[in-house]
């Protein structure tokens, strides 16, 4: 977009002209969708025009553009001096900030997320018991198991994505496989949940190697479709194997997990301890979420630990070599077919555990709970933070998934778009503008670069003996 030999004021007019071209195209775009709302009522269907608010998004786009066309793809342009001298005035500078490698800082950042996550829910509920405070601390801990879920499974699709550059768009049948194996065992012959937990993962990783067979010399845009066409085809067996899964209407009364035998129920079956009794507490069923938070903080801990291990052995050494350049990967002499292979088996296994977590956690599944839009989030969720980051992943994971629940409790944009103005009904369109920002702003992600796997430490001088040219 540079155009270093036009004069500053043929750069505004091209700037100016450029924004109204993407303000008419908003609006044509817009018109409809947001310009007029539907009403319900007696008569039938109204249409109730809405020009402010149509307003107000074709305005941002103007200058939004605008702002684009003059200071960002055009940097090095500055206004005419005959309309900035008049009005004396400069226009300030907001530097972009710089998310660098993930080293020292990025190793004490991670460190703080980790006890963070630690403290939340004790010291959340400490403060609450003891000063009354009345917060929802219900809606609290269910957000933050949802989004520690979700940052689990971005974990598990960053090695098959961002380590191993494999295009997956069917990791949600991963996921859907962990939950209806354990929700059927359980169910079935009344395992608990730790019992259950390995199965899961294991029958999980079993079928990502399954489906790494068919797709070992696909690449591209050729494997996203594959892998596309398996997580549907698992969803339709899902719904249409009415005899094992209970097809649509899912399984439920999926029993939760104990501690050690103790249920956190008001009472045991049979008589037996529960939770509160065995430790003299008080009964309070928010006990029973703060185990199911530590839980699935525990599962992502151990997937993060496992998977940067992981990236330290010559598997993980094989995934990144495989994503530079495959071919050169082949020539080196490593197995390209294994390394697919414990990819793919890999990712599903962390997935598989994600899903057995989110069947105990609902109590009920159903096939409607493992969609396409399941795995484009995920996915999403890789990409934004940068491909290969695990920060970069938790960090995605926590803006789209706690950010967007979040836009159902804001009211200041009420004040801006019209009080009929529900954010709830906008968030896939925030979800697609967002990722168009990063993907202009920072293409490889909130973390686009990373520390080396394997490094040499310090840097150590070399003698001149060991240099020096040799004598016959």
């Amino acid at each position: 977009m540079r155009e270093p030999g036009k004069a500053p004021t043929h750069r505004l007019r091209s700037a100016i002209a450029d924004a109204i071209i993407a303000a008419l195209i908003a609006f044509l775009l817009f018109c409809l969708t947001l310009g007029v709302r539907t009403v319900d009522s007696v008569q039938g269907l109204k249409l109730l025009p809405r020009p402010l608010l149509l307003a107000i998004v074709v305005g941002i786009v103007f200058v939004g553009r605008l702002a684009l066309s003059l200071f960002w793809w055009n940097r090095s342009w500055t206004l005419p001096k005959s309309v900035w001298w008049p009005l004396r005035w400069r226009l300030p500078k907001f530097p972009l900030p710089k998310l660098a490698r993930e080293g020292a800082a990025g190793h004490l950042g991670a460190l703080s997320l980790v006890i963070a996550a630690a403290l939340f829910p004790i010291v959340t509920y400490a403060l609450d018991r003891t000063f009354h405070l009345g917060l929802p601390l219900r809606y609290y801990f269910d957000l933050s198991i949802l989004v520690l879920t979700y940052v689990m499974l971005g974990w598990g699709l960053n090695i098959v994505v961002g380590l191993a550059g494999l295009l997956d768009l069917g990791y949600v049948a991963f996921y859907a496989v962990g939950a209806y194996t354990f929700a059927l065992l359980a169910t079935t012959f009344g395992w608990s949940f730790w019992m259950c937990l390995p199965f899961a993962g294991l029958l999980a990783a079993l079928w990502g190697i399954m489906l790494g067979f068919p797709v070992l010399r696909l690449r591209g845009d050729y494997l996203a479709i594959v892998t596309l066409a398996f997580g549907e085809i698992v969803r339709m067996v899902l719904l249409n194997w009415t005899n094992l899964t209970n097809g649509p209407n899912g399984i439920s009364n999926i029993p939760k997990p104990t501690f050690f035998g103790l249920p956190f129920g008001r009472t045991a079956a049979g008589g037996g301890e529960t939770f509160s009794s065995f430790f003299g507490l008080r009964y309070d069923p928010i006990h029973a979420v703060i185990f199911l938070y530590y839980v699935i903080f525990a599962l992502a801990l151990v997937t993060n630990l496992v998977t940067l291990r992981l990236r330290r052995l010559p598997i993980g050494r094989a995934w990144e070599a495989m994503r530079e350049d495959e071919i050169a990967c082949r020539s080196l002499g490593i197995n390209t077919t294994i390394t697919k292979l414990t990819a793919f088996g890999t990712g599903a296994l962390f997935g598989g555990f994600a899903g057995s977590f989110f069947a105990t956690r609902q109590g009920f599944i159903s096939p409607e709970s493992f969609t396409f839009m399941e795995s484009a989030t995920i996915l999403a969720i890789v990409v934004l933070g940068g491909m290969g980051s695990q920060l970069g992943v938790a960090l995605s994971a926590i803006v789209m998934v706690g950010g967007f629940e979040a836009l159902r409790h804001t009211s200041g944009l009420k004040v801006i778009f019209g009080s009929d103005f529900d954010p709830s009904l906008y968030r896939m369109l925030l979800f697609g503008l967002a990722m168009v920002a990063i993907m202009v702003w920072r293409p490889r992600g909130i973390i686009g670069s990373r520390a080396p796997s394997i490094t040499l430490g310090k840097r150590r001088a070399i003698k001149g003996d060991l240099v020096k040219e040799g004598r016959a």
